[in-house]
């Protein structure tokens, strides 16, 4: 099923392999010009949607010499994607196998792949399923090892949702959450990333995503061992591939990050000056160096 919107962008809602309603925005899909490039996907973070890549995906979509269609998705239980009445199914291995459906819905043949923090992890995943999909991976402040001070600190924000009564106070309490990890950022990107993360619901604003979410992190401890994907890692060797950092980043260290270049020669690094977890792509900095990588691709 397709929405047209007066903005930038068209909905589109398709069914997942089992039958669950899941939701994406297309931008720059009737453009001409862009139907000569390759298309970018977009893949969010653990409770995030497509909305974290709107202003992104605007100016990669509209650039007036080499537009590119740009497909960000909603996973199950985010956004505009339905709640999983089977709480299980909230993991990787299905999440990955729902891009591919998206793609194959969306007739998306091969892309480039951005994907910030889970949609990272879900890329590992892709270049084992389906690497002929792959034409061009960002790997957005995530990669192999994660760092389990990280996934607690995630842990404790999602777990300690405030209640909210405006946008206001929407972008406010995300500053005063994340604002020393996040210096660069100013008062209009506090309210987009609100806008965002959060939706209006009953007269309050809510944090969009199903709750049950958060319930596999419950289990973490500082002791907890962490999953280990380098074996995986291998498989986007033969991609080109750009990796982000966020300066001050907690779930990406700079070891790993070193070692991801070593074990990648080719791999684009860029540090998000003034960022934490997880790195808004559509500040200037990032952008002209996400613009230069794309555009040495395709």
């Amino acid at each position: 099923m397709t929405h047209s919107t007066k903005a930038s962008f068209t909905e589109r809602f398709f069914s997942a392999s089992d039958g669950l309603q899941l939701y994406a925005r297309d931008y720059g899909r009737d453009n001409p010009q862009a139907k000569a490039a390759l298309p970018i996907v977009c893949l969010a973070g653990l409770s995030r949607n497509s909305r974290d890549f709107h202003l992104l995906a605007e100016q990669l979509s509209a650039h007036p010499q080499k537009p590119h269609r740009v497909v960000a998705l909603d996973y199950r239980g985010r956004g505009f994607s339905a709640w999983d009445p089977d709480k299980s199914h909230y993991q990787l291995a299905v999440e990955a196998e729902d891009v591919l459906t998206a793609c194959a819905v969306l007739d998306v043949e091969q892309a480039i792949f951005i994907g910030t923090s889970r949609g990272g992890l879900i890329l590992h995943l892709l270049a084992a399923m389906r690497p002929t999909l792959l034409q061009g991976v960002i790997l957005n402040d995530i990669g192999p090892v994660i760092e389990t001070a990280g996934l607690l600190l995630i842990r404790q924000y999602l777990e300690a949702q405030p209640v909210l009564h405006s946008w206001q106070e929407a972008g406010e309490s995300l500053k005063r959450v994340h604002g020393a990890s996040f210096p660069a950022l100013d008062e209009a990107d506090w309210n987009d990333m609100a806008k965002a993360i959060f939706r209006e619901k009953h007269g309050m604003i809510v944090a969009d995503f199903d709750p049950a979410l958060i319930e596999p992190l419950k289990s973490i401890s500082v002791n907890s061992p962490m999953a280990d994907l380098w074996a995986l890692y291998e498989g986007l060797k033969p991609v080109p591939l750009m990796a982000i950092r966020g300066e001050n980043s907690e779930i990406l260290s700079p070891a790993t990050f070193a070692e991801m270049a070593k074990r990648h020669p080719r791999m684009r690094s860029a540090i998000a000056a003034g960022q934490g977890h997880a790195p808004l792509l559509h500040r200037p900095d990032l952008l002209a160096e996400i613009r230069e990588f794309i555009n040495g691709i395709s």
